[in-house]
């Protein structure tokens, strides 16, 4: 039994797949689906299985997750205090949604950097709200700057670092007749993820998935839209140039601008690191709110490459 084995578990367990857990390992389905074979075996219990779309635990399953849980967890925290020990820099892993992925994250990481590089080695990743809750509740990532993550977990606190607005834009010419859930909808990877802000707006103004395209990311969204092709939601201060030049126009729905925000969200203070502290500080100067409000023209998605969280994987 390893810790490889017991993480790929615990991923499997709280994100109930097996192909979501290789996708946060950075491995195969194979890889995930072999380690826990090598759990199951080692410990004589079948520990989760498929029940339709689903995986679900066995009695002996629920008992060993909260322990392997908190073996993953001093795993990371063991390699952590190593890294220390040794001289090298301490680790930040940041989750991000896709949004501020695309416009975000990369500057803002290098503003950090600037700061702090000499003692602090920063990574950045993408990751819907479930899976910032079981990465960051189980050491494999530090901070999340996305939605609230606080409800219902009492070993994150969400903090408030800007609130934003949602609006909905189109072309300038575009003219769309009958309610808002019967426009084409054009979106990018932000609206998959049912905790985000735009799928909240999605579910409020009861779009059905028939009327939703999504895109690769929000710039090719607001393309398409520019294009005549249908409507598409986005963060007003950075959907802002493309009004101001005319290429979009805000249309306006019965919910919007929906009023929303970014979110840090670390393990309560007892058990962050130093390093989240240092973030949590740093993302309310007013050099970090300046590059979240106005971060000019963003980062293409072919740039923006996600680690493996879990270094525990071998």
């Amino acid at each position: 039994m390893t810790l490889t084995q017991l993480s790929a578990f615990v991923l499997v367990a709280r994100l109930g797949s097996v192909r979501a857990a290789a996708q946060i390992l950075g491995v195969s389905e194979p890889a995930v689906s072999k380690a826990i074979t090598a759990l199951r075996h080692h410990l004589g219990d079948q520990l989760v299985v498929r029940e339709g779309n689903a995986m679900a635990l066995t009695d002996g399953g629920s008992r060993l997750l909260a322990i392997a849980a908190q073996m993953v967890s001093l795993g990371a925290e063991a390699e952590a205090a190593v890294r220390v020990g040794s001289g090298a820099p301490a680790q930040l892993r940041l989750l991000v949604n896709s949004t501020i992925a695309e416009f975000i994250a990369t500057p803002l990481v290098e503003a950090f950097t600037q700061r702090w590089g000499a003692t602090i080695e920063t990574s950045s990743g993408v990751a819907a709200a479930a899976e910032m809750r079981v990465l960051l509740g189980n050491r494999l990532a530090d901070v999340s700057l996305g939605p609230d993550l606080s409800g219902g977990d009492p070993l994150l606190v969400s903090e408030p670092v800007l609130r934003c607005l949602l609006v909905v834009v189109a072309d300038r010419h575009a003219r769309f007749t009958g309610p808002p859930h019967r426009w084409p909808w054009l979106v990018g990877p932000s609206a998959t993820d049912p905790a985000g802000e735009v799928g909240r707006l999605l579910t409020a103004l009861r779009v059905p998935d028939s009327r939703i395209h999504v895109f690769p990311h929000e710039t090719a969204a607001w393309a398409a839209a520019a294009g005549g092709n249908g409507v598409a939601p986005a963060i007003s201060t950075l959907v802002s140039p493309q009004v101001r030049r005319g290429e979009l126009r805000v249309v306006p729905t019965e919910v919007t601008p929906f009023a929303s925000g970014w979110y840090a969200t670390t393990l309560r203070p007892d058990r962050r690191p130093a390093a989240a502290t240092y973030l949590r500080n740093f993302l309310a100067t007013p050099d970090a709110m300046q590059l979240m409000c106005s971060p000019g023209t963003g980062v293409p998605p072919s740039r923006f490459r996600p680690p493996v969280y879990v270094t525990l994987w071998n």
